[in-house]
């Protein structure tokens, strides 16, 4: 248990560290680079959304064939 907490730890730690290494060395100008990630989290936030949307209402179609077994 005490690795696996490790690893996590080291992990979550490398990849703030690597986000912040592209961040500084990024080609782009610091507003590009800004609007670039507003604009892929607006996008991963939509394919969450439209993800969880798909997922629900397939587990609402599965409950709903459970309930007509019974």
């Amino acid at each position: 248990m005490r690795r696996a907490g490790s690893f996590l730890l080291g992990a979550i730690f490398g990849g703030i560290l690597g986000g912040t290494a592209v961040l500084l060395l990024a080609p782009g100008s610091g507003k590009d680079t800004r609007t670039a990630l507003r604009e892929r989290f607006a996008n991963l936030r939509v394919e969450f959304e439209n993800a969880i949307a798909e997922k629900k209402a397939a587990l609402e179609s599965e409950l709903q064939s459970y309930k007509d077994m019974n």
